[in-house]
């Protein structure tokens, strides 16, 4: 049978959920069985979608196909590359807080992160007044011209990332990509061999996927102490204008964890709670993340995020929706500067009971539950806006 590799893969994806070893419960297994779902999708994709030489942008994570603690502001575009094409990437800058550009060399796997060829955000490129503009990537030439960048060795993909701070307001750009080499072209005709072949593949995309982010969240997380944050720290394997805080928490239903850091100067800033699976809690139907433009800022600029699975009443309440343990994240994106620790986060578990004493700003960050649905109902048409736009 042309499909057997695959289905032979999902079989073997099936028993790496189950045997996982951070479940613990019925609703982690079912949440494991859902994100492999959203793999199958992914993979199947990403296999049927690899072709070099007549790329376009695809988006392999989203609200389906989560992977890697997806950010719930991100939409996410890669296209697959080489080095020794030139490619036209062709769009227009919308209004959303950051976009930005990563070629990378390889892919992540159980082993490895990939490397960062080249990382840069739209302020290293040149925008026309209607918001247009066009790249050119390849290999070095002399006399390139503006906005044209030298693919590395290894160059296989290139991902663009659009970041929204305000949900509500901002709209995505546009971005397509067209290899120069082929332009007017065609690629071959399927063959039954591509097609097993891209069977196989699939298969192969699949099991890694899995493995590899069962294993990222030891490499970034599981080390160390939980319900703590580090400081500001570039991300790894991301963009050189990226730094995050990352932590893992473990709470009972009767504490909460109250994270206070400053509003920074970056034009992002947004936090996100995950699964053990390391993926985004659902952030369409509940308010499980928050940038700062939606967040509530107390007057001594200091945001508090209160991390529960009561309902506190407070504006920046981050639900946990029944997971006890998960991981926790910032990000700040678009930095002119570094990050140090006084740029970072705070952590305190309290009890439940003690929240109106240990929050400086209470009464004022209260919010009643008309405003909390009408929070909800605001996320709930910005993210179906932004997955049509």
């Amino acid at each position: 049978m042309l499909t057997q590799p695959f289905a032979d893969a999902i079989v073997e994806a099936e028993k790496v959920i189950a045997e996982a070893p951070h479940i613990r419960t019925e609703q982690d297994l079912v949440e494991g069985y859902d994100y492999l779902a959203g793999s199958i999708r992914a993979s199947l994709q990403m296999a049927w979608a690899y072709e070099r030489d007549y790329p376009y942008f695809t988006q392999s994570t989203g609200p389906y196909t989560k992977m890697g603690l997806d950010n719930p502001d991100t939409l996410y575009f890669n296209a697959n590359i080489r080095e020794d094409r030139e490619y036209v990437v062709t769009g227009t800058r919308g209004s959303t807080a950051d976009v930005s550009f990563q070629v990378l060399n390889g892919d992540y796997s159980p082993v490895e992160v990939p490397d960062s060829l080249a990382a840069f955000d739209d302020r290293e490129i040149e925008i026309a007044e209607d918001g247009s503009f066009e790249l050119r990537f390849g290999p070095a030439k002399p006399d390139p011209g503006p906005n044209y960048f030298v693919l590395g060795p290894g160059s296989s993909m290139l991902v663009v990332r659009e970041v929204y701070s305000d949900w509500a307001t901002e709209r995505r750009g546009t971005i397509q990509i067209q290899c120069a080499d082929t332009a007017g072209g065609a690629p071959a005709p399927l063959t039954r061999d591509v097609l097993a072949k891209r069977y196989g593949v699939t298969g192969k995309i699949l099991l890694s996927r899995l493995r590899t982010f069962l294993a990222f969240p030891k490499w970034f997380y599981l080390n160390l102490p939980v319900n703590t944050m580090t400081e500001p720290r570039p991300t790894p394997g991301g963009l050189t204008t990226q730094y995050s805080s990352a932590g893992h928490y473990e709470l009972g239903d009767e504490e909460v964890m109250i994270v206070t850091v400053p509003r920074s100067d970056a034009p992002y800033q947004g936090i996100q709670l995950g699964s053990i699976w390391y993926l985004s809690l659902d952030y369409i139907n509940h308010q499980t993340s928050l940038t700062a433009d939606q967040a509530r800022v107390d007057p001594d600029g200091k945001i508090r995020f209160v991390i529960s699975e009561r309902d506190p009443g407070l504006a920046n309440w981050l639900e946990r929706t029944g997971h006890d343990r998960g991981y926790v994240q910032i990000r700040w994106q678009r930095l002119s500067r570094a990050l140090d620790a006084a740029d970072g986060p705070e952590v305190e578990v309290v009890k439940f009971g003690e929240l109106a004493d240990r929050l400086p700003f209470h009464d004022e960050a209260c919010v009643s539950p008309q405003e909390w649905a009408e929070r909800i109902a605001a996320r709930q048409t910005a993210v179906a806006a932004r997955m049509l736009g």
